[in-house]
């Protein structure tokens, strides 16, 4: 990647290489098939950062239009966690972090019924109880999808490696940042204080 072009993302493309965000699986699914940039010799799919990077800028834009409460988190996967409860925190919405409970979206009485109007996961495979209720529910699904996602029933795909410990904080990160932004809570990225380390699971 030139000079040039590595000054459109939205941070150095050595920030999203070393955090391992283009380092997808040894599966592909057919729907990820147009996010795939290459296949190592080792057989990993490599995400292309670039496309990584636009849709972090449509999904920042998208959530700025909601009104924060009714943003739902979710992620049940382990490294996904407190990146995923830092990123609602910063924006003010609720997050669902761990084990997601049967009937949270659709079930009045549940105890921790929520009626979010979209709903960001950070594993469509892993979460996939709260996607299929966001489906019952017909709101849009925001979805971080590694090379071996399925993706039919996801509204708008994040391609990423959303295993990885850094690469699950890196995106959570940039994505923090853009949508204060993008909402106006923020003038300039350099007032952004935030580090990738605040938002990464401890080992």
């Amino acid at each position: 990647m030139s000079e040039a072009e590595n000054t459109d993302l939205l941070v150095a493309e050595d920030i999203y290489l070393t955090s391992g965000v283009h380092i997808g699986t040894q599966q592909k699914s057919a729907d990820m098939k147009d996010f795939i940039y290459k296949v190592r010799q080792d057989g990993l799919y490599v995400l292309d950062v670039k496309k990584t990077d636009d849709r972090i800028r449509a999904t920042a834009k998208f959530l700025a239009r909601f009104d924060p409460k009714r943003i739902l988190v979710v992620s049940a996967r382990q490294y996904g966690q407190r990146p995923a409860r830092e990123f609602s925190k910063a924006i003010g919405a609720p997050a669902f972090a761990g084990r997601f409970v049967p009937g949270t979206l659709t079930n009045p009485m549940n105890a921790g019924f929520v009626e979010p109007e979209v709903i960001l996961c950070t594993d469509p495979a892993a979460d996939k109880q709260a996607l299929k209720e966001a489906i019952d529910i017909g709101i849009p699904i925001i979805a971080m999808c590694d090379a071996n996602n399925e993706t039919r029933n996801v509204d708008l795909v994040v391609p990423t490696n959303n295993k990885g410990r850094r690469a699950l904080a890196c995106i959570y990160w940039v994505l923090t940042r853009e949508v204060l932004l993008a909402r106006g809570d923020l003038k300039d990225p350099a007032d952004f204080t935030m580090e990738i380390e605040d938002f990464e699971s401890k080992l």
